[in-house]
């Protein structure tokens, strides 16, 4: 791998930290935000939901890439998101801060799998797990790190202050790219449609295993993830304090699954440490129940699900680049898509679990996690 891909790698990582932190600052900022725009916290929740839905449908604008080209669809974008900060900056009211959560998250989505898809064109795929890693550094960096600062500047300068550096931050990531990325050289195919390619996505029986892998595990995350918290005051009342603890539990557990995967996925092969994540992930879920009677307990069994999930994750995607190679774009939108709809599955169903125990909620998640290990024997199946 030449120097120059592991500074494009870097700098896609940094970009990430800078549109995930938009991404992630939403939640523990909510209430201040919504002060600042002198609304009540309901209707905020409006905008939110608003940017979920565009989350699940975002990714397939993705798709364009595998015919107008990958930098082209970065470059539209972090133009997007840009755009998204700035409106706030220009036009400090609740339309503007919901039009922003909606041209942020477009951003988000457009960009990230076309980045994928231009690192998995010119990384082998023997060493593309590492690389790929590096990028998703962005997502836990986002919240140990770029949430920590936009706290300070809005202690400083008020809710609007952390739309002014993300602005700042946007534009320059957009410079970054088009000086650090080569125009797009291959030829357009004219039957290179994007109908054309979610019709091979549909017809290939491997990409559709590979895409339930995550819509799964997804799932699996999503039926411990939603209802933890409430889980914590249930068990400990101490819910500001444990909360507390948990954000940073999490964020260290993302950026070590990410280290992880860095490490050892391409050692390993991309379906065993797929395989490996999804079994340690039911394990962590399984000992909920034994170490959740503890506090310390509790953020250790929090620290080792997390952690497995994200290794599960990121060593997912370096496996689904090279499934349909010819429709790579187009693989890693609907790939978003299907993690976006696991989480609405387990999201779906965790609330009634719950109230049924975390013991169940914890079989649900282990439930999950078994059918996606029946969907990666296909895409290991089908690949050989």
């Amino acid at each position: 791998m030449n120097r120059s891909l592991r500074f494009q790698a870097i700098a896609f990582a940094a970009i990430r930290t800078v549109v995930n932190t938009m991404h992630r600052m939403v939640y523990p900022f909510l209430p201040i935000f919504s002060r600042g725009l002198g609304v009540e916290l309901s209707t905020l929740s409006l905008a939110l939901t608003g940017r979920s839905v565009i989350g699940m449908f975002a990714p397939f604008m993705a798709a364009f890439a595998d015919r107008r080209g990958h930098k082209f669809a970065m470059f539209l974008g972090l133009a997007l998101f840009t755009s998204g900060t700035a409106l706030v900056v220009f036009w400090p009211v609740f339309p503007a801060f919901m039009g922003a959560l909606v041209l942020t998250t477009l951003g988000k989505y457009i960009f990230d799998p076309p980045m994928q898809a231009y690192l998995g064109d010119r990384v082998p795929y023997e060493k593309r797990g590492r690389i790929l890693a590096v990028t998703e550094l962005g997502w836990s960096l986002a919240f140990v790190g770029g949430i920590p600062l936009m706290g300070f500047l809005i202690s400083r300068g008020g809710w609007m202050s952390p739309f002014w550096l993300l602005t700042i931050l946007g534009a320059a990531s957009i410079l970054l790219l088009n000086g650090m990325i080569p125009r797009d050289q291959q030829s357009v195919d004219p039957q290179s449609t994007l109908l054309a390619n979610f019709q091979k996505v549909r017809r290939s029986r491997v990409a559709l295993a590979g895409l339930a892998v995550g819509l799964f595990c997804s799932a699996a995350n999503e039926v411990i993830n939603l209802l933890f918290g409430v889980w914590m005051e249930d068990s400990f009342g101490l819910q500001i304090a444990a909360l507390g603890a948990t954000a940073a539990v999490i964020g260290l557990a993302e950026l070590s699954g990410e280290s992880f995967v860095g490490v050892w996925v391409d050692r390993l092969g991309k379906p065993r440490a797929v395989g490996i994540g999804l079994v340690g992930n039911s394990l962590a879920a399984l000992a909920f129940p034994f170490l959740g009677q503890t506090l310390p307990g509790a953020l250790l069994g929090l620290f080792l699900f997390y952690l497995t999930f994200e290794f599960t994750l990121v060593s997912s995607l370096p496996l689904m680049t090279e499934i349909l190679p010819e429709a790579r774009s187009t693989v890693m939108a609907i790939n978003f898509s299907g993690l976006s709809l696991g989480r609405a599955l387990g999201a779906l169903v965790a609330t009634p679990l719950f109230s049924l125990g975390m013991g169940t909620s914890a079989g649900a998640a282990v439930v999950f996690n078994l059918l996606a290990l029946l969907a990666l024997r296909q895409v290991q199946h089908g690949s050989t």
